[in-house]
């Protein structure tokens, strides 16, 4: 309790809150409150004694009937959007669902050329000419290419047990 004196520069007398219900009770009686008579809003006698059939006389000769304001429907912009999604839902799942099917064309010459560079299919020549598709060659094609005749005769040393298969005859 000292500490909160110490911070705080305002204090309350002793016993302040003690009498004040009482201090205040006084001080309302002394003064004179009242309202005039003259002053605010004035019922007619005898108002509430029939406003009842008052207003069931005038319910009764009514007979004019109520306009009636049309709310403007969007069931119409519902059924349409709701449609419009379905369609790109449909769309979307028919795209991201279908498998596409490889092709010989999908992929790189690299990953072909990995692949029999690394596994032994033990296919023959012969067997290589019928799987490749070679029917859009030309000879000048192959002809006109830039091989090294080193690199010929590598592979031929390589993959020929003799020469003279192939009519040639080795210089070297």
């Amino acid at each position: 309790m000292d500490k909160l004196n110490k911070n705080n520069s305002f204090k309350v007398p002793e016993g302040y809150f003690d009498t004040l219900s009482n201090d205040l009770m006084k001080k309302i009686a002394k003064e004179d409150i009242s309202t005039p008579l003259n002053e605010g809003f004035k019922v007619p006698e005898g108002y509430f004694e029939n406003i009842n059939s008052k207003i069931l006389g005038q319910l009764e000769n009514t007979s004019v009937e109520p306009k009636v304001i049309p709310l403007k429907s969007y069931k119409k912009h519902y059924y349409t959007a709701a449609s419009i999604a379905a369609v790109i839902l449909l769309f979307l799942s028919v795209q991201f669902n279908s498998v596409k099917t490889p092709s010989y064309s999908d992929l790189a010459n690299s990953d072909i050329e990995h692949y029999f560079e690394f596994n032994d299919l033990e296919l023959s020549s012969y067997d290589l000419a019928e799987i490749l598709p070679i029917h859009d060659l030309d000879l000048n094609d192959i002809l006109e290419s830039r091989l090294d005749n080193d690199n010929i005769i590598d592979y031929l040393d390589s993959h020929i047990d003799d020469f003279e298969e192939l009519n040639m005859h080795n210089d070297d």
